[in-house]
């Protein structure tokens, strides 16, 4: 068994090697098949050269000179192949300088889009993996460039191998033993080299965790995210800290592979260039002088042969090599482009209704890094009614809202909407009966309209916008904006772009939830960032949005649940209270003793419900 599993082992890479290189083909030629084909064109023109010129045209020449033959015909010849030179060089000029631009940003953004499409379609626990996440960020690392490496380098290798065979049978023709020098590029390309390429990508993958931090920290130093916390605070010493590390982590990894590096590209270099280029001269000069087995004319064309043959082989040879490191970087694309999702955004199945009947967990567990956060939990949530969860930090709150919107599936039990499991319905109908805010909503670098939108068309645009926005309690303050719901969000693109308050960001945010026409509405702490007489005004309105919806909110401050029809709560993943705010008081259970706890929190809010009574 352990022999056959070495065996196994040892053609795994070979078999990884070609599946990437099909694989970089067939996406090169789904996307710029036209690079596929200028890139063979100007490989045969290249090598075709060499053959020519070294092969055919010096022989002429030289041969011609030896017979004595009439200049004028020399010099048609001459003519005649430089004009075929010029126009190739005018061909590969065109093509380097117009066509190959344009190609390789077709490529880019093909790669680029195929990237992006399937970050989109993967579950979110990918982004919550780190493993994975560090793979993706491999995979994105220059793609397009590794692609079009291995395509130059592919089709370099092929026709610098037919290129090749040509000089070779030339070369044979005239000495036979001359032919033992190819062993010597050999050995520098694909022993010390392939090794030396091997040390390099070890290198590489170690210090991918280094990068992310360097990144990190260059990131936070020029961003406007943390400006003020940096020149308020000693915050900087950690980034520094921070840093360092990683810089001193890299340098480590750096000096553990340099010797090894640099002892490999010595004896590549020798094996490839010194050993062939002195041996091959000295050589051929021997068979002339001392043996006087090779003639003059064919010493001058053997010479340009070897010329010829070594430079062909060690472009060969760099074009494996190159394939080859980039075929080792590929396994991250081809791995992350190929990943089966565990619950794809494209997931099909039955449209539900819309009609929107009862949201039932029964059952319900769930663990998170092999640390169980939701446990056996069963409730139901029915039409037109508004319930609430309640509980400590990590009592798991969050997490079933995702469970809810299946960003995640249970573990154990099941997730019905109107009575059938979530799992039979089309992904992306089932979460479009949601609309919802996030505790770590997000705005983007967009207008507030199109922040507000998100991607969705309705009629009145500018209207419904507004309408949500004032809900929201915060039309007042998008309307003082230059630009009204036109005025962009953030400076990331337009240094006139606004960058508002953390409360007012949090309303824009709940807007969206306004907006969208959906039978559930889902709040995830949306007053946060709100002081408690703005919490108190926007949980008005959220509970007047109740009176055509059915609600669920999460919130830390118990006081905003005291109308709710049903109140969750929660402790370690579990159900441990449910009923109204009136009901759970009279329990005097854990509901009752936390919001006692946050009584005094609540003062003003009391104060604010007698003034308005």
């Amino acid at each position: 068994m352990a022999v056959n599993k070495t065996k196994q082992d040892g053609k795994r890479p070979r078999r990884d090697t070609i599946k990437n290189l099909w694989f970089a083909l067939k996406l090169t030629a789904g996307i710029s098949p036209g690079f596929i084909v200028h890139t063979f064109i100007m490989w045969l023109i290249g090598q075709s050269e060499w053959v020519f010129f070294d092969g055919v045209f010096m022989k002429v020449i030289v041969n011609s000179l030896s017979e004595g033959r009439e200049f004028k015909s020399i010099l048609k010849f001459i003519l005649i192949c430089g004009a075929i030179f010029c126009a190739l060089a005018v061909y590969t000029g065109y093509v380097d300088n117009v066509v190959y631009p344009l190609k390789k940003n077709r490529l880019y953004g093909g790669i680029y889009k195929k990237l992006y499409e399937k970050a989109k379609n993967v579950e979110l626990e990918c982004y919550e993996n780190p493993d994975f996440y560090n793979r993706y960020t491999m995979a994105i690392d220059g793609a397009e460039e590794k692609v079009s490496a291995i395509i130059r380098g592919l089709i370099g290798a092929l026709i610098g191998t037919a290129a090749s065979v040509s000089v070779f049978y030339m070369m044979y023709k005239i000495d036979h033993f001359a032919m033992l020098f190819i062993i010597s590029p050999l050995i520098g390309n694909f022993v010390f080299g392939n090794l030396k390429n091997k040390f390099e990508y070890k290198r590489y993958q170690e210090q991918v965790p280094n990068e992310k931090v360097l990144n990190y920290v260059s990131r936070m130093m020029y961003l406007p995210d943390g400006a003020k916390e940096i020149r308020l605070s000693n915050v900087f010493s950690l980034f520094r800290k921070q840093y360092g590390e990683a810089t001193n982590d890299n340098v480590k990894i750096a000096k553990k592979y340099a010797f090894r590096n640099a002892n490999m590209n010595f004896w590549r270099i020798t094996f490839t260039f010194t050993v062939i280029f002195e041996g091959v001269l000295l050589y051929a000069i021997y068979r002339n002088r001392v043996t006087g087995s090779v003639s003059l004319a064919d010493l001058t064309i053997m010479t340009s042969l070897m010329v010829a043959m070594t430079w062909i082989l060690i472009r060969v040879f760099e074009n494996i090599m190159e394939v080859l490191k980039n075929g080792l970087f590929l396994n991250n694309l081809r791995g992350f482009l190929e990943y089966e999702e565990k619950i794809p955004e494209d997931y099909d199945g039955e449209i539900p209704d819309g009609d929107f009947k009862s949201l039932e967990f029964r059952n319900v567990s769930f663990s998170y890094k092999d640390k169980e956060t939701i446990s056996n939990l069963s409730f139901k949530i029915n039409n037109g009614e508004i319930a609430a969860l309640v509980g400590h930090n990590g009592a798991g709150k969050t997490t079933i809202i995702k469970l809810m919107l299946r960003l995640y599936d249970p573990d154990k039990g099941e997730i019905l909407y109107n009575g059938k499991n979530i799992k039979s319905y089309n992904l992306k109908a089932y979460r479009d009966i949601f609309a919802t805010t996030f505790q770590d909503f997000k705005l983007f670098g967009m207008t507030v309209k199109e922040n507000v939108l998100m991607g969705r068309h309705y009629e009145n645009e500018d209207e419904l916008v507004k309408e949500a926005l004032k809900i929201a309690d915060v039309l007042e303050r998008i309307e003082k904006l230059t630009d009204g719901i036109y005025s962009v969000m953030t400076k990331e693109f337009d240094e006139d772009g606004c960058v508002l308050s953390g409360g007012e960001s949090q309303k824009i945010a709940v807007a969206r939830t306004f907006l969208k026409n959906a039978p559930m509405k889902i709040f995830d702490e949306p007053s946060s960032a709100l002081d408690p007489i703005a919490e108190y005004e926007l949980f008005n309105s959220i509970i007047g949005e109740g009176a055509d919806h059915t609600m669920l909110f999460i919130s830390h401050r118990l006081s905003s649940v005291k109308n709710c029809d049903k109140v969750f709560m929660l402790e370690n993943g579990t159900l441990i209270e449910e009923g109204t705010h009136k009901e759970l008081m009279e329990k005097n259970g854990s509901y009752a003793a936390m919001y006692k706890k946050q009584a005094m929190n609540y003062l003003a809010i009391e104060n604010e419900e007698e003034v308005i009574a």
